[in-house]
């Protein structure tokens, strides 16, 4: 007679699945189906829940203060935003584990409350602090080309992060990227970022263009797609909090969306039309787009002074 195969969790005296197990059916599930992006951000954000819990414990055993303590543990010291977009992501695990047949689960922590994000109307940054940034010798090409990169193609990080050296028409200076939701654009950047780039790939054909510092060690490295590692060094594209703890760290507390909003800002005040803007940041509204092009406060001081007096002549 043919064995016969039964998910994990749809029959009565199937061992109950351990957290790393959990995570993979919520990872794998079809209608949980997201772009290669987002994918990797629930990988991360996830992968670090099961180090902290246990990846082998069974997910029955698991208390709701336990989650509690992992959240805050990983994310309590993070940015409203960064513990926001974190707890909803094992909120989205939790609460697909409890659909599933039998399984017996945490559900989120009361205690564990979205916390407020405040708006900050001072979000753009200064031109001039931009290039001093990305000119500085003490920081490396890595990270200044990242940061030119998202200032020039007004684009999200994590879009950027994604591409491989393949992915780049050098000679038009533009690339392919994936927004939201599975959209491919285009994305087109300027000479600072040409020649920062030209350095960075110097030598290479494939594979991620922004590489991790090290090679990973052999558990990260089997838990890791096989596009997201280069073959030539054996290093793996760097993650998105890497990028922003950097960001962080060399611009004074500055966060890495403040270089698209920093772009779009500029670029309005220039006055360039909202279609173009739109078009160049992949924006499918004026609405959505509104928020980027309040004008910054440099613009503000200038249009101040026709409030002055008239110069005296003489």
């Amino acid at each position: 007679m043919a064995a016969t195969v039964t998910a994990i969790g749809t029959r009565r005296g199937t061992e109950p699945p351990t957290v790393r197990a959990a995570i993979d059916g919520f990872l794998a599930a079809p209608r949980n189906n997201r772009s290669p992006n987002t994918a990797r951000a629930y990988g991360n954000t996830l992968g670090r829940v099961a180090a902290h819990l246990g990846d082998d414990r069974l997910l029955a055993e698991v208390t709701e203060d336990q989650i509690h303590d992992a959240l805050k543990a990983l994310w309590g010291e993070s940015a409203p935003g960064t513990w926001n977009r974190n707890r909803g992501i094992v909120a989205s695990w939790l609460t697909w584990c409890a659909t599933r047949p039998r399984w017996d689960c945490p559900a989120m922590p009361t205690m564990a409350e979205r916390q407020r994000e405040n708006k900050d109307s001072t979000q753009a940054m200064d031109r001039g602090e931009i290039d001093r940034l990305c000119k500085r010798s003490d920081i490396a090409l890595r990270e200044r080309t990242l940061w030119r990169m998202l200032y020039e193609t007004s684009s999200r990080t994590s879009a950027i992060l994604e591409l491989n050296v393949e992915d780049l028409d050098m000679t038009n200076r533009r690339a392919k990227i994936r927004q939201k939701g599975g959209e491919v654009m285009w994305v087109a950047w300027g000479t600072d970022t040409a020649r920062l780039l030209g350095r960075l790939v110097s030598g290479r054909s494939s594979g991620p263009l922004f590489l991790s510092d090290l090679r990973p060690g052999p558990q990260r490295l089997s838990q890791t797609a096989a596009g997201d590692i280069d073959e030539v060094t054996g290093r793996t594209r760097m993650s998105y909090d890497r990028a922003r703890v950097l960001f962080g760290k060399y611009s004074g507390g500055r966060n890495l969306h403040q270089l698209r909003h920093s772009s779009l800002t500029h670029l309005a005040e220039a006055g360039v039309p909202s279609t173009v803007l739109m078009a160049k940041s992949g924006h499918k509204s004026l609405h959505s787009l509104q928020r980027y092009v309040k004008p910054g406060l440099a613009a503000v001081q200038e249009v101040t002074e026709l409030l002055s007096s008239p110069a005296r002549k003489g």
